[in-house]
This record gives structure tokens, C-alpha cells and sequence, in this order.
């Protein structure tokens, strides 16, 4: 898989995430709208399995296109211990994820849910799109203890 390059995204502590400079190995989810319910059981259930990935040596960062605000509120109301980041360029786009969508006849644009695992260098390791909230992290964690990562 290839090195997915500048991913450069305004996160909830104040820092930047950049796919250029990780210290670690990292799980990177993009979900559509911070404080709906799906995402809300998404970021509940990373955060719920963060101990587990710290063990396997993933940091975790969540992202949207929700402005740094709305992230922060996210954050504070589920009282995660990892950072959200908030993609105020093109990143999704970049990535594929940013599609048309259609619900009730009326058709605009999202993101796609989907999870990225990045190496400390960047390099795309493996990555999940259309992601169903029920039981991906479970799916993450056993895609890294079956892989070695």
C-alpha cells in the first residue's frame, strides 16, 4: 500500500495532526457528523478499546469535517483521551471519502466512515471504508493481532 501523503488536519488539543511527522503507529477514522448518534457510538467504542490499542502501540485520532468547536464539544461530552481532528482543506477529498450521499430523496455530500492504519512513517498499512459502526473496532483489532502490526 502506499504512503498516504500530507493528511494535515486542526485537532481538539490544540495541535496539528500531520501523516508526515507520527511518533507512533496510528488508527485514523473519519466519521460524518460529530454528536449524531452513530458517530457517537463510534467514538465511544474507540475510546472504550483505547487501552488496547495503546498495548498494541496505536495512538488514535478521530476526524470530520465538523469545525474545531464542534469537535471540541464532541470530545469534552464523551470525555475521550484521544485527540479529533477537523478537516478544514481537502483532506477528504484527497482521500476519496467526501461523496454524494442521498437520504429521503434529497442527495448532498459527506463523508464516507472509514478507518486508515498508518504506520509511524506515514505508509498506509490498511484501511476500511462504508465502515458499519456495530463491531469495526473489534474488526481493527483483529486485523492488527491477525497482521503483526
Amino acid at each position: 500500500m502506499s504512503k498516504i501523503t500530507k493528511i494535515k488536519l486542526h485537532l481538539t488539543d490544540d495541535k496539528k495532526f500531520d501523516s508526515s511527522k507520527l511518533k507512533n503507529k496510528t488508527i485514523l477514522f473519519f466519521y460524518p457528523k460529530a454528536l449524531t448518534s452513530g458517530c457517537s457510538i463510534e467514538v465511544s467504542d474507540f475510546q472504550r478499546k483505547l487501552s488496547t490499542f495503546k498495548k498494541l502501540g496505536f495512538d488514535i485520532v478521530g476526524a470530520s469535517k465538523d469545525d474545531v468547536e464542534r469537535n471540541i464539544k464532541f470530545a469534552e461530552k464523551f470525555k475521550l483521551k484521544y485527540p479529533l481532528g477537523s478537516d478544514l482543506g481537502e483532506v477528504c477529498d484527497k482521500l476519496g471519502i467526501w461523496v454524494e450521499k442521498s437520504m429521503y430523496g434529497k442527495k448532498y455530500f459527506g463523508i464516507n466512515r472509514s478507518t486508515f492504519i498508518l504506520d509511524e512513517n506515514g505508509k498506509l498499512l490498511h484501511s476500511w471504508s462504508n465502515v458499519k459502526v456495530k463491531g469495526h473496532v473489534d474488526e481493527v483489532i483483529d486485523y492488527i493481532k491477525k497482521n503483526n502490526l
